[in-house]
């Protein structure tokens, strides 16, 4: 299911533009600024989860590139562009690395586009998460990444937005299959939490979007079955291998993660 022919309806919100408004972002509607405003109320943690998420997928994009011979990254539910963006990362230690974004918000098509035209080795397309075929099938992917060489998956906090009827098991499987040895995945997810935090950012995902699934640590590690969990395995997102800047040894002394940090989950797993 494709979103080439979707409109921008700023009477509804986004997804996308709600994260945006988080991470401090410009490319939003009032209506997103109100979601926005909701869960910085009634959940003060929002924005920390959302940086934390982030400095996350930065820091193992910037490990694939760097430590692996992966130069094809694949962003499922990219969002709107922002700062250190995945082909930035990965261009910065790998000028030739190839990255395809995929939204299914037609205002990251256009963003993203804008944002990429001078770039040759990079893509947007729009295009549903839950439709695999027609992402790996579709002709930018083609004619960027070569599926006979590792490719890096990326779902950056996506899959809490699959719910379970809709098999996100299944969706991570079809990469899984589609992809060489050597290929890696890295996955961010919201993390239950078994407290009134946990429950209270749920039901006001359902409520706005009318999906949003929080799962344990072993059914996101689940998620990744036949891949190999590589370490530190499936840890809230803050203490996925932290540098000294932004983790939790900021300052030189470890400190305890505040509950909202614990929201958030990341692990990076690599097809044997």
């Amino acid at each position: 299911m494709t979103a080439e022919g979707s409109s921008i309806d700023p009477s509804r919100p986004s997804i996308a533009r709600v994260y945006d408004y988080l991470l401090g972002g410009k490319d939003n509607y009032a209506v997103d600024r109100e979601i926005g405003e909701v869960f910085k109320r009634d959940l003060p943690g929002s924005v920390a989860i959302a940086f934390a998420n982030r400095a996350a997928l930065t820091r193992a994009v910037g490990e694939i590139a760097t430590t692996t011979g992966v130069r094809q990254f694949i962003d499922l539910g990219s969002g709107l562009p922002t700062a250190d963006n995945v082909h930035q990362v990965a261009q910065r230690h790998a000028p030739e690395s190839r990255v395809v974004y995929v939204d299914i918000d037609p205002q990251v098509l256009i963003h993203g586009r804008a944002l990429l035209e001078e770039n040759d080795r990079t893509r947007v397309l729009a295009a549903d998460v839950r439709d695999p075929e027609a992402i790996r099938t579709h002709p930018d992917t083609v004619e960027l990444i070569d599926f006979d060489r590792p490719v890096a998956v990326i779902f950056s906090a996506i899959l809490h937005h699959v719910n379970d009827d809709e098999d996100p098991a299944g969706i991570v499987r079809y990469w899984r299959d589609h992809v060489p040895s050597g290929s890696y995945f890295f996955v961010s997810h919201f993390r239950s939490g078994n407290n009134p935090e946990t429950a209270e950012a749920e039901k006001v995902l359902q409520e706005t979007f009318g999906r949003g699934r929080w799962r344990t640590d072993e059914e996101i590690a689940s998620l990744l079955d036949g891949l190999e969990i590589l370490e530190p395995g499936v840890v809230p997102a803050s203490l996925w291998r932290p540098d000294e800047v932004d983790g939790p040894w900021k300052n030189g002394g470890e400190r305890e993660l505040t509950v909202w940090e614990r929201l958030i989950a990341a692990g990076l797993a690599r097809k044997p």
